[in-house]
């Protein structure tokens, strides 16, 4: 009997880091591996186009749940969710990330119970309790900032998880300090890393920024969807202005994620946007083009997570707007700064007026960190 194994994706982050995976274990002969879209991204460019350039087939199963407030969208995952555990019963889930979904579903695995007489079926994997073994995939990332629901996401699933993948050292002490046994720790470097490379050909062969009449180099990329950043007006506001600043040394293109763009809307900042010739607003692109326009930039203004790793492993300049950043090894060892709305100006300047920064690659972000958790499932299920 094959190990059966459910891969969690959920929003844009999820599907690149489940990607490299999923081929990883579709060759081993040993697991049954079904891929779980929670449907929390429901628009076709941030969910149906990842999979489609990540070589991902269509989900084994859809939950279906769209958007919602946080509760809202926790809970409906919760219950979906808890069906799907009840009637396939696999034997690992694996999380990635910190969206609602990977909070949901690991409370969903946690709390159910399996069947015993199943779980004694002939060639099952041992579980040593009546439920899924709960994988986290990115675990031990933290921000210390507990207003962020991505943090207390991070939080409640590293407690309850039995096996915490780490993408670098700072993330083992974390769980150290927080008191996560030492058996449960493995550190297997940047999933996302595996992605960038599994697509690399593809990403230097599309051109995207030539299609938008771009040049190499002569142009800055950005990325803004936090609530700390635009929902409130004012910020907003701020930020709109600081764009249009920017402009005026250098192309900016800006591929707008739906939260941003209503509140852009609303505030009747999308049409000053558009109105400039320096600002190429875009909707949101597929994974190729995205990181195609990232590879030939000369900076990048975000508030993102994972294109922090991403500029790091690339040597791009990062210019983060958040007062912290649960990925600190981009700013000791990359690319990336924290910024607020009276030093990014400068700072990009300053990063335009000389070539190149200095930076080195965490340890494991190398491109095969798929095999290594791939060899951490078979000794976990396997043994």
């Amino acid at each position: 009997m094959k190990a059966k194994i459910h891969l969690i994706a959920a929003a844009r982050p999820n599907f690149m880091k489940i990607a490299p995976l999923y081929h990883a274990l579709v060759g081993e002969s040993w697991a049954q591996t079904e891929l779980v879209h929670t449907g929390q991204h429901y628009d076709a460019n941030m969910s149906d186009a990842f999979f489609q350039d990540l070589g991902l087939p269509t989900p084994h199963i859809h939950l279906g749940v769209g958007s919602g407030s946080h509760a809202e969208q926790t809970a409906a995952v919760m219950v979906a969710y808890e069906k799907v555990l009840r009637e396939s019963q696999p034997d690992m889930v694996v999380v990635v990330g910190d969206v609602n979904s990977t909070i949901a579903c690991t409370l969903a695995a946690a709390k159910i119970t399996y069947d015993p007489k199943r779980l004694a079926e002939p060639g099952r994997p041992r579980l040593p309790m009546n439920r899924p073994i709960i994988a986290h995939l990115e675990a031990g990332l933290r921000s210390f900032d507990r207003t962020m629901p991505e943090e207390v996401n991070r939080l409640a699933t590293d407690v309850l998880a039995d096996l915490l993948w780490t993408p670098s050292p700072d993330a083992d002490e974390n769980l150290r300090r927080e008191g996560a046994a030492e058996d449960k720790i493995v550190r297997v470097g940047n999933i996302m890393i595996d992605s960038l490379e599994m697509m690399r050909a593809q990403i230097e062969a599309e051109a995207y920024f030539a299609e938008l009449g771009l040049s190499k180099g002569g142009y800055g990329v950005v990325t803004l969807h936090r609530p700390s950043n635009v929902d409130q007006p004012d910020n907003l506001r701020a930020l709109c202005a600081l764009l249009h600043d920017i402009a005026r040394k250098t192309a900016i293109v800006f591929p707008v994620h739906p939260r941003t763009r209503k509140n852009l809307e609303q505030a009747g900042l999308l049409s000053e946007l558009r109105a400039n010739s320096a600002i190429c607003l875009l909707e949101p692109v597929n994974y190729v083009r995205f990181m195609n326009l990232v590879f030939n930039c000369s900076f990048v203004l975000t508030d993102s997570g994972g294109v922090q790793e991403e500029t790091t492993y690339l040597g791009v300049p990062c210019f983060t707007m958040r007062a912290n950043t649960e990925r600190p090894i981009t700013v000791s060892q990359g690319t990336n700064q924290l910024c607020t709305l009276q030093n990014v100006k400068s700072r990009i300047d300053a990063a335009l007026d000389i070539d190149g920064l200095k930076a080195r690659v965490p340890d494991l972000w190398d491109g095969k960190t798929a095999g290594r958790v791939v060899a951490s499932i078979k000794k976990y299920l396997c043994a």
